[in-house]
């Protein structure tokens, strides 16, 4: 019983601390579900739970957050894996300051980036000293704030994903790669793409999970540029009725571990096999 020994040797401080951690986490997750669960007095039920899935707003909504999460993952792995990935070749000393730049969500706060985002693109941009306009404001029509909210996700998420994708550019050889791909007559486009992405993909999927999980439960953003997204939705939804809240938001962290899940089980043997190569 090799795994029973290991356990043993495990001091007793870790266990108390690991231990409270659970507790702290996983009471909350408890009270949560038993509150969602005795909507019909004195009965346990999944009566919530029908009639927040029943609502028609709920489909819409979280659907349309769905797009959004998958529509700013894009995005930003289009921005952060060429831009980690320059940075680890070619360009080490901007490492700092690129760092310090994704970081800056932590300290600008969502209520300001969006209350900017509207003083900037709620204008039309025009030449200075002419009449000529060459955009119109992007919060008039719909496919322009689609543009600024995903744009704004991106922001926020811009420190979970550019941290993951950094890590796993470390654990690759990037200079190494880069010159036996050039050396057989690979564009930059096919090394990023066939290269750089299948080797960093366990951190990809962990950045968008995290990204993901952002813009699903973001109210700010949404909430001010007018979005029909589930954050807002969820919020509303609290103001006016106990129990659908509690099993949308349950239900909601069940899919966030089943992605996890799905992740772990997706990349462990790719992950294993990478290391032992």
């Amino acid at each position: 019983m090799n795994w029973v020994s290991k356990f043993r040797k495990i001091p007793f401080w870790s266990w108390f601390w690991f231990i409270l951690g659970v507790i702290y986490f996983v009471l909350p997750l408890y009270a949560t579900l038993d509150f969602s669960l005795r909507m019909e007095r004195d009965t346990l039920g999944f009566k919530a739970y029908a009639v927040a899935f029943q609502d028609p707003a709920f489909l819409k909504t979280f659907s349309y957050s769905i797009m959004l999460a998958i529509l700013t993952i894009i995005v930003s792995v289009a921005l952060v894996v060429p831009t980690a990935y320059w940075i680890r070749l070619r360009l080490p000393e901007a490492r700092r300051i690129v760092e310090f730049i994704t970081l800056m969500p932590f300290v600008v706060p969502a209520i300001i980036l969006v209350f900017g985002l509207i003083r900037i693109y709620s204008s039309p941009l025009e030449i200075p000293f002419t009449s000529i306009v060459l955009l119109q404001p992007l919060t008039n029509f719909k496919l322009g704030t689609n543009i600024l909210i995903i744009g704004g996700y991106v922001v926020l998420g811009l420190p979970y994903m550019y941290r993951s994708v950094d890590t796993g550019m470390r654990t690759v050889d990037v200079r190494t790669l880069t010159e036996a791909a050039q050396s057989m007559g690979a564009s930059w486009a096919t090394i990023i793409l066939k290269i750089i992405l299948p080797n960093v993909r366990t951190a990809l999927l962990s950045g968008a999970l995290l990204t993901f999980a952002i813009v699903v439960g973001e109210v700010i953003l949404a909430s001010f540029l007018g979005i029909p997204a589930f954050g807002p939705y969820l919020f509303l939804l609290g103001q006016h009725r106990a129990y659908e809240p509690a099993a949308l938001s349950f239900t909601t962290f069940l899919l966030t571990w089943a992605a996890m899940g799905i992740i772990q089980l997706v990349t462990g043997g790719q992950s294993q096999a990478a290391g032992a190569h």
